[in-house]
């Protein structure tokens, strides 16, 4: 493995690590719809509560 390609894959891995780590917190918080801009206010989050 050269430089370059172990370079690649440490930035992949970091993003990987990161975009985890934001699923995860966001679930903790009870987002259902992680990414929608309305996700705390739309209707199906509100039905899984009822």
């Amino acid at each position: 493995m050269n430089g370059s390609t172990a370079i690649a894959l440490l930035i992949l891995a970091i993003i990987l690590f990161l975009a985890i780590r934001y699923i995860v917190k966001e679930k903790r918080k009870g987002t259902r719809c992680i990414g929608c801009p309305q996700a705390g206010s739309c209707q199906k989050r509100q039905s899984y509560h009822h």
